[in-house]
């Protein structure tokens, strides 16, 4: 039985929120494929998470039974990860950013070396599920994109290397049924994806 973190970073719900129709169906199809793994859903809008104060920061890395810690602790059990989160300004909305902040601890998801960091989460895997506004996955705005590419540098430097993405992109250009194909295609390549997961 795996543990799966299925973390959203977005207010809107799910009847406003391509990326949610995306990730809703994921998690549906994973859960279909895998009735046996515990799924533990974080809503990052529903938690009082705040950015990291110095006393906060003290805390988390010095004190292992700090309430600072829950999330990391948290993260660390998990095998999988699930992240729902829209392009915001060509990167990904702050209070995932802060979530993270929560997460990359010396000790617990990484350890220095004299060789350099090495991330402590091994055999692990996260897919990303995004909606985009424009065209970001191919040039010429591909070199805009920094959502994706945070997220796959920082949980990388963690250890998690098994990293995939699922996007709808043109979600701010295409209207009426053109849209609703691009959306429903993007569904479809995530459930394919959840049961591979």
């Amino acid at each position: 039985m795996s543990k799966v973190l299925y973390v959203k970073a977005n207010p809107k719900t799910r009847e406003n929120s391509y990326t949610f129709k995306m990730s809703e169906a994921f998690v549906d199809e994973y859960q279909k494929a895998n009735p046996k793994d515990e799924i533990t859903t974080l809503d990052l809008y529903q938690e009082d998470i705040k950015p990291l104060t110095a006393e906060m920061i003290g805390e988390l890395f010095t004190q292992e039974d700090s309430d600072v810690r829950r999330y990391v602790k948290q993260f660390a059990n998990a095998d999988k990860y699930i992240i729902a989160a829209p392009m915001w300004n060509l990167s990904v909305p702050a209070i995932l950013k802060v979530y993270i902040d929560y997460l990359v601890v010396a000790g617990v998801t990484f350890k220095y070396t004299e060789e350099g960091p090495v991330g402590l989460l091994k055999d692990k895997k996260v897919t990303y599920l995004v909606a985009r506004g424009g065209k970001y996955s191919e040039s010429p705005a591909q070199d805009f994109e920094m959502g994706e590419r945070y997220l796959r540098t920082i949980l990388g430097f963690i250890g998690i290397t098994d990293f995939t993405t699922v996007s709808t992109e043109l979600t701010n250009v295409l209207q009426g049924e053109e849209l609703e194909k691009s959306v429903a295609a993007s569904i479809e390549e995530a459930k394919r994806g959840a049961k591979e997961f």
